[in-house]
């Protein structure tokens, strides 16, 4: 019986951190290049019950009762790198990424220097630092491809769809922009962040298998569909609800067994 008892409480834990990704990604919902995480639950190897027999002293006589399903769990928890829609925001800052001719495994991404390193994002609500330098909201310097932060000394710079940065006309660099062939090996990092354990991402530019383009003044919205979402948590509140009756079943049987069955007349 307390087979049961642990698969309805593994259910409940599973059922709760789905339903905590679930809420991460309606927190992020109206954030720019936010992703959103997907859950990938998956049981524990179904069990073979058999009996034995000891017939005749026998005791390799074994009949089969049956299959008995174990736990499940959380295997994993994924990022669906798929493009947000695009609005126009009117702020020269604002700086949105748009992929063509990738798989929905792949995806360019900027590039932006960290106290930890080299870091990776989609959100291009970008500011201008004290210094001039394109940054991100939390002050982190955007990347030119020859590894240095761009310059624009303000707000009165244009960025061309091929991500270089004019400022009165002056070339001030490119905005480094790189490529994820397979998303999976990203991992998020705060800030709307990411980062990889493997090699760096390699540039974007001169890969002839995408194409991609900058587009200023616009800005990626979150791909987090709110009704979706909304549903998947009611959905999980009612699996967590419905192991949660399991297992106050399960209990009440073990008190009768206890407080009933046992005792003595």
């Amino acid at each position: 019986m307390l087979k049961g008892f642990y698969t309805a409480a593994s259910g409940m834990l599973s059922a709760q951190y789905r339903q905590n990704m679930l809420t991460h990604n309606l927190a992020n919902a109206e954030t720019p290049g936010f992703k959103a995480d997907q859950g990938v639950a998956r049981s524990f190897p179904t069990m073979l019950m058999q009996a034995n027999s000891s017939q005749a002293g026998n005791l390799q006589n074994k009949q089969p009762i049956g299959a008995l399903s174990t736990a499940v769990y959380m295997q994993e928890q994924l990022t669906n790198i798929r493009q947000g829609d695009v609005r126009q925001t009117g702020s020269a800052t604002d700086l949105a990424l748009l992929q063509a001719g990738t798989t929905d495994n792949q995806a360019v991404l900027f590039s932006v220097a960290t106290e930890n390193g080299e870091r990776y994002t989609r959100n291009g609500n970008f500011q201008t630092d004290a210094e001039g330098r394109l940054a991100t909201a939390s002050g982190y310097l955007v990347q030119g491809i020859d590894g240095n932060p761009i310059q624009v000394d303000g707000d009165s710079f244009q960025v061309e769809s091929g991500g270089t940065v004019l400022v009165d006309g002056e070339d001030r660099g490119t905005i480094q922009v790189v490529f994820a062939e397979n998303t999976n090996i990203l991992e998020k990092d705060g800030d709307g962040l990411y980062r990889t354990e493997e090699e760096p991402l390699p540039t974007a530019y001169g890969n002839g298998a995408i194409a991609f383009q900058l587009q200023q003044q616009a800005l990626e919205n979150s791909n987090v569909d709110t009704a979706q979402t909304m549903n998947e948590m009611l959905s999980t509140y009612r699996m967590f609800e419905a192991n949660q009756k399991v297992l106050q079943a399960y209990d009440h049987s073990l008190e009768k067994a206890v407080n009933e069955v046992g005792r003595l007349t």
